[in-house]
C-alpha cells in the first residue's frame, strides 16, 4: 500500500484504477509541492482556494514555490470555520473559478483544512461538469480524513454534508510541518479522527496510540507521520474497496452519527469542532455497544480514559452551552445522510478494532443513554 521515497517521505496510493492517486506524507513538502503539482498541469497555472488563517501563515510560501517552478497562481481567500461550507461560498468559489477561466483540464488547489477541501472539491466537481483538484491539507483532521477518499460537499441548515458529490483528488500532499502551526485544540480535534481508525479496525494501532499519541501532541514529527500514514493506509484500502459508501466505507463514520447531531445542535460553531464531536461520538458509540451487550464493559472505559489522557472532550458535559433534549438530538440524527428507510444507522463495536454497521438499533436504548448523559451535565 505504501512505498518509501526517502527516509522522511512516504507515499500511500489510493487504488481506483484510472483515477488512482498518491498521498505524499512527510516534513518539508510545501517547498517541492510545485514540482509534484506541476507534473499534473497541462499549462503552468493553478487556482488556489484557501482561508484567512491558512493564508496568513502559509500562502506566501506556497505561491513562492509555485512561482519558482514558473507556475502562475491566484488565490481566493475565504473566511475560516465550518459555517463557510454553505451555498453562498460555493457560489462565490465557482464564480471566481469561472472568472479565472478555469478549463476542464486545469486544476484547483484546495489549501486548508477539511472545510476548504470539502468546499473547493465540490466546486471543482460541478465546474464545467468536473475539473480536477489537488488537496494540500493543513490540519491533522484533513490529512487523515477529509482530504482522502473523494467526499466533497457543503452543509445544509438541515444537517452536515447533505449536499455534495464524490470527486477524487488527483494528488494529496500532507506536509507534517504544517501541523506545527495548528493551535493545540485544532490538533486534538484532528486526533479524534486518528483514534477512530484504531477503534474501527486496528486494535494494534490503538495500542500504539495509547503509547505514542502524547508525543504526537507534543510535536514529535516521526510519530505524527506514522499516525498519518497508518490512518491514510486504512482509509485508502477501504475507499478502494467501497468508493461510494455502499458497504464497508460506512465504518469510517464511527462516532459520526452522534457527532454530526452534536455539531448541528451547536450550530456548527466553535462550541464544538468536528473532531471533538467525533471523539465524543466514539465514546458514546462504545457506551451504546456495551449497553446492547455487544462489547465488554471495559472497552468504553478504556476509550474514554485514552481520550481524557489526551485532554479531549469525551462526554456531553464537555460541551459548553445548551443542548437539545434526548428527543431533539435523536431528531437531528434522523437528518443524517446515512439514514436508510427512516432508520438511523450506527457504527457499533464488538471490541476495540472490531466495528460494524448496525441497522435497526433499539432507539429506546439510544434515548436512555442520551437522557443519562444530559442529566450528568446538570450535576
Amino acid at each position: 500500500m505504501n512505498n518509501v521515497i526517502n527516509s522522511s517521505t512516504e507515499v500511500v496510493n489510493v487504488g481506483l484504477g484510472a483515477r488512482s492517486y498518491d498521498i505524499v506524507i512527510g516534513p518539508g513538502l510545501l517547498a517541492d509541492a510545485a514540482q509534484r503539482i506541476g507534473a499534473l498541469l497541462p499549462r503552468p497555472r493553478i487556482s488556489i482556494v484557501t482561508e484567512e488563517r491558512v493564508a496568513a501563515l502559509h500562502l506566501d510560501a506556497l505561491q513562492a514555490a509555485l512561482t519558482g517552478a514558473e507556475i502562475e497562481s491566484e488565490a481566493l481567500i475565504l473566511p475560516p470555520g465550518e459555517t463557510t461550507k454553505n451555498w453562498a461560498n460555493l457560489e462565490r468559489t465557482v464564480e471566481w473559478l469561472l472568472e479565472r477561466k478555469v478549463e476542464r483540464d486545469d486544476l484547483v488547489l484546495a489549501f486548508g483544512g477539511g472545510v476548504i477541501g470539502d468546499l473547493a472539491g465540490f466546486a471543482a466537481s460541478i465546474l464545467r461538469r468536473g475539473v480536477g483538484f489537488v488537496q494540500v491539507p493543513t490540519s491533522l483532521l484533513a490529512q487523515v480524513d477529509s482530504a482522502v477518499g473523494g467526499k466533497t460537499g457543503i452543509n445544509s441548515v438541515r444537517g452536515k454534508n447533505l449536499i455534495g458529490a464524490f470527486h477524487q483528488p488527483r494528488l494529496v500532499i500532507a506536509d507534517m510541518d504544517l501541523l506545527g502551526t495548528l493551535p493545540p485544540r485544532d490538533f486534538l480535534a484532528g486526533y479524534g479522527e486518528v483514534v477512530k481508525y484504531g477503534l474501527l479496525g486496528d486494535a494494534g494501532f490503538f495500542d500504539w496510540l495509547e503509547r505514542n499519541a502524547p508525543a504526537m501532541a507534543r510535536g514529535d514529527v516521526t510519530a505524527r507521520a506514522y499516525a498519518v500514514r497508518r490512518s491514510c493506509e486504512m482509509k485508502a484500502g477501504i475507499v478502494a474497496r467501497d468508493e461510494e459508501e455502499r458497504g464497508e466505507r460506512a465504518l469510517l463514520n464511527l462516532g459520526h452519527t452522534f457527532g454530526h447531531a452534536l455539531e448541528a445542535a451547536t450550530g456548527y460553531s466553535d462550541r464544538l469542532l468536528h473532531g471533538e464531536g467525533v471523539a465524543i461520538g466514539c465514546a458514546l458509540a462504545f457506551q451504546l455497544s456495551a449497553r446492547l451487550g455487544l462489547c465488554a464493559q471495559e472497552d468504553p472505559s478504556r476509550v474514554a480514559a485514552h481520550l481524557r489522557t489526551m485532554g479531549m472532550k469525551t462526554t456531553l458535559s464537555d460541551i459548553p452551552g445548551d443542548l437539545p433534549d434526548a428527543d431533539g438530538l435523536i431528531d437531528l440524527m434522523a437528518q443524517d445522510k446515512k439514514v436508510r428507510d427512516g432508520q438511523v444507522t450506527f457504527i457499533l463495536a464488538r471490541a476495540i478494532g472490531e466495528a460494524f454497521v448496525a441497522n435497526g438499533v433499539d432507539m429506546a436504548v439510544v434515548r436512555s443513554l442520551l437522557v443519562e448523559e444530559l442529566a450528568a451535565r446538570a450535576v
